[in-house]
């Protein structure tokens, strides 16, 4: 089981809890090499976090706070952005200051490194990773895949249904499921699609003649694209009021797999402040080698092999 879960996941754990509320527990949480959280109150000039711990201040020091600090490959903004959010540590030492007060020495840097070394570098293509939404851009989406390691998710490998930007899916915050799409030294690229159904999965969930709820996704001059799942979408006739990102009730006039359509009729438009509904994942395993979005009887295939990657 993968322990190295992403920042936050532990914070309150009664385990964690346990180990940082008395001096004498966070010395046999030393001894144990154990793996615990706190928050990170602030950054210093000198990008040295201070940590908030229960019975003394905890210190990680710049070359200490992050994998790859020291050796110049990290930036320091992965230093900078964690103030006032969870970070992971062991404790490395304690000491007293100038003034004579207590403090313990703390190490991000090694949690991660023995990340890398115990699983991520063990990782191959199809491999799924608990990962949390730390950061959304245009471009993709930023996760944490544990320890505070950070890996880029691409707008297009979000889903199959096409999204302008991430936080059309996700929100700050979010837990979700990866899949390693490839695996290189000190750095994973990642994929998400694979997770949320088939065609005929997100198909078998309507049928024709129901009208439902959707989000459009696109508006061309031959028709309104509409998403009923994140992978699924159907198409409707031209409407004068349809705008991208507005909600819909559709109408569902045909379910078509040898063809893999949807046809539709646009029956309303409105807006919604809603979050992203709560995603489905169709893969409950640990690991994937191959999927296949369209249906066999399909002309068109659209599929992920996850062992050519591995070649």
């Amino acid at each position: 089981m993968n322990r190295y879960l992403p920042e936050g996941s532990r914070i309150h754990s009664p385990e964690n809890t346990a180990a940082l509320h008395s001096v004498a527990a966070m010395e046999k949480a030393m001894q144990n090499g154990t793996i615990l959280e706190a928050k990170a109150i602030l950054c210093d000039s000198n990008h040295n976090l201070i940590v908030q711990l229960p019975c003394m201040k905890g210190l990680i020091p710049r070359e200490e706070g992050a994998i790859g600090i020291a050796e110049g490959f990290t930036r320091d903004i992965a230093l900078i952005s964690r103030a006032g959010k969870p970070v992971c540590f062991r404790i490395i030492r304690m000491e007293t200051d100038d003034n004579g007060a207590p403090y313990a020495l703390l190490s991000r840097r090694t949690v991660q490194q023995e990340y890398w070394e115990q699983w991520l570098s063990q990782c191959v293509p199809g491999d799924i990773l608990p990962a949390k939404v730390t950061h959304l851009e245009r471009f993709g989406a930023f996760v944490d895949i544990g320890c505070g390691i950070p890996s880029l998710l691409p707008i297009d490998c979000i889903s199959v249904s096409r999204i302008s930007h991430p936080r059309d899916r996700f929100t700050i915050g979010q837990n979700i499921r990866v899949i390693v799409r490839e695996a290189e030294p000190h750095r994973i690229h990642l994929t998400h699609r694979e997770l949320l159904g088939t065609w005929e999965e997100n198909a078998a969930l309507f049928s024709a003649g129901q009208t439902v709820a959707g989000i459009i996704r696109s508006v061309e001059s031959y028709g309104v694209f509409i998403e009923l799942t994140p992978n699924l979408a159907g198409l409707a006739e031209p409407h004068e009021n349809a705008k991208t990102g507005q909600h819909a009730s559709v109408y569902i006039k045909a379910i078509l797999p040898d063809k893999m359509k949807i046809k539709l009729v646009l029956i309303d438009t409105f807006t919604s402040d809603e979050p992203p509904e709560p995603l489905r994942y169709y893969v409950q395993d640990s690991h994937i080698d191959r999927w296949q979005y369209t249906p066999k009887s399909s002309e068109k295939v659209i599929e992920t092999n996850f062992h050519m990657h591995m070649e």
